[in-house]
């Protein structure tokens, strides 16, 4: 039975599941990449086709389950990884990038974030991220764990380019994003 899962709608129009597939701890404990594998692929038959992993997961490994699970249904899925903030250069960004598709055994990833901020100046990693985009190995790019005014200065660097999302923790128990962040992308078009 495939579920009917509520969406969200990216601007350009794009609309993706908004329950996905996380693969943090994976690649890691006691289960083998098969049995992981396949409750990736379970996932997808039931309709949560948005799969979303990170170079730091695992130290890739969790990117190398998602590559067994995905293999040979790689259109039916949105591809969601992280670069590090360490590797957030323009030229550390970018060989991140190439290292993740391998360990994805695929060409392109849907939406490529910034996992938090660091050191590296986010001019350098949005120029990353729009040739990685021009080049045809990333669809989008975004950030992810940004606050108001890490967002701000993003928006102001990134112009006219603009991040797909923010992907940020929120909870019944992590609320802290509706004192102003929620508000503020809601104003700015960037999908929480």
């Amino acid at each position: 039975m495939k579920a009917e899962l509520p969406a969200v709608t990216f601007p350009g129009g794009r609309q993706v599941p908004a329950l996905g597939l996380g693969t943090w701890h994976m690649g890691e404990g006691d289960a083998s990449m098969a049995e992981e594998a396949n409750s990736l692929r379970t996932g997808i038959d039931l309709g949560m086709t948005l799969i979303d992993t990170a170079e730091m997961y695992a130290d890739g490994g969790a990117e190398t389950v998602v590559g067994e699970a995905i293999r040979g249904q790689r259109d039916a899925v949105y591809l969601v990884s992280k670069v590090l903030p360490y590797n957030a250069s323009r030229s550390g960004t970018i060989a991140a990038c190439e290292a993740s598709l391998k360990r994805l055994g695929t060409d392109h990833i849907d939406l490529y974030l910034l996992h938090w901020r660091g050191s590296h100046p986010l001019a350098e990693t949005v120029d990353a991220f729009e040739t990685l985009k021009a080049q045809g190995k990333i669809g989008a790019w975004g950030v992810s764990n940004f606050n108001q005014d890490d967002m701000v200065e993003l928006l102001d660097v990134a112009e006219p380019a603009r991040p797909l999302a923010n992907q940020v923790l929120y909870n019944l128990a992590r609320r802290g994003i509706e004192y102003d962040l929620l508000r503020w992308s809601q104003v700015q078009g960037v999908p929480i």
